[in-house]
């Protein structure tokens, strides 16, 4: 019986169930949502206005502490390092998409051992990345690391990575494009297997195939795995935090920091315990974060409407 026939005697909720039921579910999401990221962002918008030890008493003063972050930027400081090295996360650690695709089509194949394959590319992802970061550590080490044994087979070395103000950043990234490369993987081996198999049949029968049938064919089908990728990679890179945490602590001399690291060491550290100082950093990178995904959400909002 449908909303319009029920008699007029059945409650509102009866009448309108299949309408509320789809906010039922999505009600502990949505108010864990709001308390858990909703809520502490305008908190920290807030608490970026004050100057505040995290125990005294909190001073207003304004936009003070971003007036503070423009300096730092124009005097070539601490902020702009940081800065310039949370933009060059960005360009670099968006390699892993295609990489995690091509992993993803090598993968969907029929092949001998494919599932010892499948595992080998899997591992990078379940663990910690303390461990990547102790791993890649010990893998750049100038005394014993491999990469400096693999360079002594040229003549090459010691190269001492992640010590060298010209490497560390480079070193750091491609540690972390490890996972993140096998996140993509997964992504797109489960956006592969709802390709549709008579668009690849139609595809052949009109003699699409290699570069032609990937870019006309699959690609287009895995438009919503790309979306999630590009996001996930963007915000992975933006707040990237554990790996330089472990592997250099934001050395040598700074210049491996990125903005997280830095907003942990103004508000957390011996740096002087600066809470507006570091929320004011938060909020900048919160914004550069929106505008991103803002712009992805947007483009496919437009295709879709194209389509």
């Amino acid at each position: 019986m449908s909303a319009v026939d029920a008699p007029d005697h059945e409650s509102w909720f009866h009448r309108n169930q299949q309408r509320i039921a789809p906010w039922l579910f999505l009600a502990p999401g949505l108010l864990f949502f709001m308390v858990y990221v909703i809520i502490p962002v305008f908190q920290s918008f807030n608490l970026s206005l004050y100057e505040w030890d995290g125990l005294g008493t909190a001073e207003y003063v304004g936009m003070r502490n971003y007036e503070d972050l423009y300096w730092e930027w124009v005097d070539r400081d601490a902020f702009f390092t940081s800065l310039k090295n949370n933009l060059i996360w960005l360009v670099l650690y968006l390699a892993a998409i295609p990489a995690g695709l091509f992993i993803a089509l090598f993968l969907n194949q029929t092949v001998w051992g494919i599932r010892l394959y499948k595992s080998l590319f899997f591992f990078p992802f379940v663990i910690s990345q303390v461990v990547v970061g102790l791993v890649f550590t010990w893998f750049y080490d100038p005394t014993f690391g491999l990469l400096n044994e693999f360079l002594g087979l040229f003549g090459l070395g010691p190269l001492n990575v992640l010590g060298d103000e010209r490497f560390v950043t480079f070193g750091i990234i491609f540690a972390g494009l490890w996972p993140q490369t096998a996140y993509c993987m997964i992504l797109y081996l489960t956006g592969l297997n709802a390709v549709d198999p008579e668009q690849i049949e139609a595809g052949r029968l009109d003699g699409a195939k290699g570069a032609r049938m990937l870019w006309h064919i699959i690609l287009p089908q895995l438009r919503p795995a790309t979306f999630i990728a590009f996001v996930v990679t963007i915000i992975g890179a933006l707040r990237s935090f554990d790996l330089i945490s472990i592997m250099t602590q934001g050395g040598p001399f700074g210049s491996s920091r990125v903005l997280a690291y830095y907003m942990f060491e103004v508000a957390l550290s011996e740096y002087g315990f600066r809470m507006g100082y570091g929320a004011a950093i938060a909020v900048i990178l919160f914004l550069i974060m929106l505008c991103f995904i803002a712009y992805f959400l947007w483009s496919m909002y437009r295709e879709e409407r194209g389509h």
